[in-house]
């Protein structure tokens, strides 16, 4: 029987009045919910692009780190840009947090109301 995890709650993990969990821990993998530029309490705070990507990296690294994991364990990235303006922009601050080998990403652009970025993953922490 697969063990599964919830991760609801923990330092620097913003509370969100949506119905899900953060991330789901099941064998090996964990999956974070889709991720925004939020304050603790899950009101949106909208800034420049750098700034809520900045912001939102924070808050995954959060969720990862309650899972047992970090962003060298992520396999996969799904990113939502709401302005394919930002797109150069998006890929320099990404190389800040993600390295070589990448993980297989996907982004979609134009997408976003109220935020300029958002971010949903794959890790993995298995054998």
């Amino acid at each position: 029987m697969m063990n599964i995890e919830h991760v609801t709650s923990g330092p620097g993990i913003p509370k969100s009045p949506l119905p899900f969990s953060a991330a789901v821990k099941a064998g090996g993998f964990i999956f974070v919910s889709g991720q925004a530029s939020t304050d603790e309490n899950g009101k949106i705070i909208s800034e420049d692009f750098e700034a809520e990507f900045r912001r939102t990296i924070g808050h995954l690294s959060a969720i990862l780190k309650a899972a047992g994991a970090t962003l060298k364990d992520v396999v996969q990235v799904k990113s939502y840009v709401k302005d394919h303006a930002d797109l150069p922009l998006y890929n320099k601050l990404y190389r800040e947090y993600f390295s070589e080998p990448f993980p297989a990403r996907t982004t979609i652009t134009d997408c976003l109301g109220v935020v300029k970025y958002e971010i949903d993953v794959i890790a993995y922490v298995g054998k």
